[in-house]
């Protein structure tokens, strides 16, 4: 008919929804890496008490940008190394020393957990340069 519009019968997904899954995605990865508890807490930046109710699904809260770019970072990462190494580094590489100028001889999440989202980001393009991205 002239003049009406379609509506869909799909509910688009909540944001508790969306957080869900986010934090479902970061926990993972984190798991494969081997991080503790507090090292995950100050990766993402949450109280320790914060990330045991997020790894338990136990999280009321929203995801605030800083999170999202958190998580954005972290699982951009993790897919990269997934693609770019073949058997122990694929999981271990975040955990070991680095002796790379940019790591200086901290592990790489050390290095992101002092620096923050900026350290996330140059680890993340430090990861996209050796499978030959940016």
């Amino acid at each position: 008919m002239a003049g009406t519009v379609a509506h869909s019968n799909a509910t688009p997904t909540s944001n508790k929804d969306e957080d869900a899954v986010i934090i479902k995605a970061v926990s993972r990865a984190f798991a494969h890496w081997g991080l503790t508890n507090q090292q995950s807490a100050d990766l993402f930046d949450v109280p320790i008490a914060t990330w045991n109710r997020m790894k338990g699904g136990a999280f009321r809260g929203k995801l605030d940008q800083d999170k999202k770019t958190r998580a954005s970072l972290i699982v951009g990462i993790f897919k990269g190394l997934r693609l770019y190494f073949n058997g122990p580094l694929t999981y271990g590489w975040p955990m070991g020393p680095n002796t790379n100028v940019i790591f200086g001889g901290k592990s790489p999440v050390r290095y992101m957990i002092d620096g923050g989202i900026p350290a996330m980001i140059q680890t993340r393009r430090y990861v996209d340069g050796l499978r030959g991205g940016l």
